[in-house]
């Protein structure tokens, strides 16, 4: 709770991960990917409650194990890979219909950190607004990006803007995936995260991993196995 307004943290993991096989329970630097988030979530000095959302019995098991609650099993329906992603977080908010905020933390970023996640929530009170979700800034901004054509010409992304120098360009955000949060009625209202009066919270990039590949997998194990983070 902060400032006396309470928030629920929602994990989502389904079972059916194309990508990589298993991935929330995939182990990574000893622990299940899914545990990383787990355990950060129960170190935040503001999440009131956190549960899983999850249609895998496997990975409910493994939740458990690791002190998540998981007070439902997602209904299939809601686990398919079209299933749009705001989907299981309204479907898991109507068991908890008190709580004023809801914070999404979804299991593939495992080197956000309870400060992250505390920051984040700051940030938002601090600002006053309904909606914030975490970005990092872009190494490579789509001034210097291109599409290919059926011969293979080179045609500008961002059509009609260039930019020779690094430092002449602005500064450029992309959502990492790390960490979600808008009021109850936020999100009833728009069924979304991010709008026009969504505001940005910044992160470091070595906390920014979104775990998506079995590259993704040995780079974020590297990391946390050296200084970097």
């Amino acid at each position: 709770m902060i400032n006396g307004h309470s928030i629920l943290a929602i994990i989502p993991a389904r079972g059916g991960s194309k990508g990589v096989l298993k991935k929330n329970i995939k182990p990574l630097a000893g622990k299940p990917l899914i545990a990383w988030t787990i355990e950060e979530a129960k170190k935040s000095k503001y999440i009131d409650r956190f549960i899983l959302s999850s249609d895998d019995q496997e990975i409910i098991a493994m939740a458990k194990q690791w002190g998540c609650e998981v007070p439902f099993v997602r209904p299939r329906e809601l686990a398919e890979d079209t299933t749009p992603g705001i989907q299981p977080v309204l479907h898991a908010m109507q068991f908890f219909p008190d709580y004023e905020y809801i914070l999404l933390l979804q299991p593939t970023s495992p080197l956000r950190t309870h400060e992250d996640i505390d920051r984040c929530i700051e940030y938002l009170m601090e600002n006053h607004s309904e909606s914030c979700v975490s970005v990092v800034e872009v190494d490579k901004p789509p001034y210097w990006m291109y599409t290919l054509d059926e011969q293979s010409l080179l045609h500008p992304f961002v059509e009609g803007m260039t930019v020779a120098r690094r430092q002449d360009a602005n500064k450029i955000y992309a959502l990492n995936g790390a960490i979600y949060i808008a009021k109850r009625n936020f999100l009833l209202k728009h069924e979304t995260f991010v709008t026009e009066q969504t505001i940005g919270f910044v992160m470091d990039k070595e906390h920014s991993f979104d775990i998506d590949t079995e590259l993704d997998f040995k780079i974020c194990e590297c990391l946390m196995k050296s200084d970097e983070i």
